[in-house]
């Protein structure tokens, strides 16, 4: 049963990045904004859903360790998994957004949560809603910046050009189609990875960390790769860096607001946390070093081996 409820999920989690996927292309037609800025907001939102849920849950029922895990673990995961896959895949064209400001707001919250949660040892109401409010501001200002440099979209430059003429009815359906089908994959694959990790007596931080915060971010995976293959780089791109965004922003700043994070196992703030904002920090090298602007193939493989490394020593520690 466990088996099926893994297949079943991942099944469900392509459909969804498909549908997701094709929807986003179809916005930036209508809305005349950059692919990157659709990939950092509407399919960052739709695939951080299932974080967002999970660690509520979490909270509310006092496994905070699963709620802080499931978010540093899937930040992780989105860089050294699921950023590495996608540059084996195809090669990723790096913009100047990226290092001018998707970048630096995702390192500024990164090492912002340590501090808050070497703080107090826990993230408070109060700093769940300064979370959410740094969000608000990074989307203003994003969304700002785009209308300042709103351009149309091309049609020829390997896009689907029926996308183009979609409806709003058929855009509408689509989102919801692979949001729906993102959330219940998620449910299913995070459902049956615990159950396997329960039977081989694993603490929670460490499926939090490993299991869940795979499962939660496989919608992100299946979203990446199907862009990437369809040439949809920036999507793929500003996917990634928008989930880590919302991550933190969002899901924690939630979260907090219902109910406060407490930090129950130290490994949080003496391990896990410092592998997610090295992750982080290490994409600006990658991207500069040798050749600029680009994430090749050798460099995930870089990431996807230091991603094993990462897995192995949590799970044998």
């Amino acid at each position: 049963m466990d088996y099926l409820q893994l297949f079943l999920g991942l099944v469900l989690l392509v459909v969804g990045g498909e549908f997701l996927v094709r929807s986003s292309v179809a916005l930036s037609f209508k809305l005349h904004l950059s692919k990157m800025v659709i990939g950092l907001t509407v399919v960052s939102f739709a695939t951080s859903a299932p974080e967002l849920l999970v660690s509520l849950q979490a909270a509310l029922t006092g496994f905070s360790d699963i709620a802080l895990g499931n978010v540093i673990g899937s930040n992780i995961a989105n860089i050294g998994l699921v950023l590495g896959i996608t540059a084996i895949i195809s090669p990723l064209a790096i913009d100047k957004d990226f290092y001018k400001m998707n970048w630096p707001v995702m390192m500024i919250l990164s090492v912002g949560l340590y501090f808050i949660l070497k703080s107090g040892m826990q993230i408070s109401r109060s700093e769940g809603v300064a979370l959410l409010l740094m969000l608000f501001v990074y989307l203003w200002v994003l969304i700002k910046r785009a209308k300042k440099e709103r351009v149309t979209v091309p049609v020829n430059d390997d896009i689907d050009e029926g996308l183009s003429k979609a409806s709003n009815f058929k855009i509408i359906v689509w989102l919801l189609i692979g949001g729906v089908a993102l959330y219940a994959g998620s449910e299913f694959l995070v459902t049956g990875a615990v159950s396997l990790a329960e039977g081989f007596g694993v603490s929670e931080r460490v499926i939090a960390v490993t299991m869940i915060a795979v499962g939660t971010s496989i919608p992100e995976l299946a979203a990446s790769v199907i862009a990437a293959l369809k040439k949809e780089k920036a999507i793929s791109l500003g996917n990634l860096i928008g989930s880590n965004i919302f991550n933190i922003s969002s899901v924690l700043g939630i979260t907090a607001i219902i109910q406060p994070i407490a930090v129950k196992s130290t490994e949080v703030l003496t391990n896990d946390i410092f592998w997610m904002i090295g992750f982080s920090a290490v994409l600006i090298p990658l991207a500069f070093l040798p050749k600029q602007f680009e994430l090749g193939r050798k460099r995930g493989i870089v990431l996807v081996g230091a991603y094993a490394i990462f897995i192995g020593i949590t799970v044998l520690s």
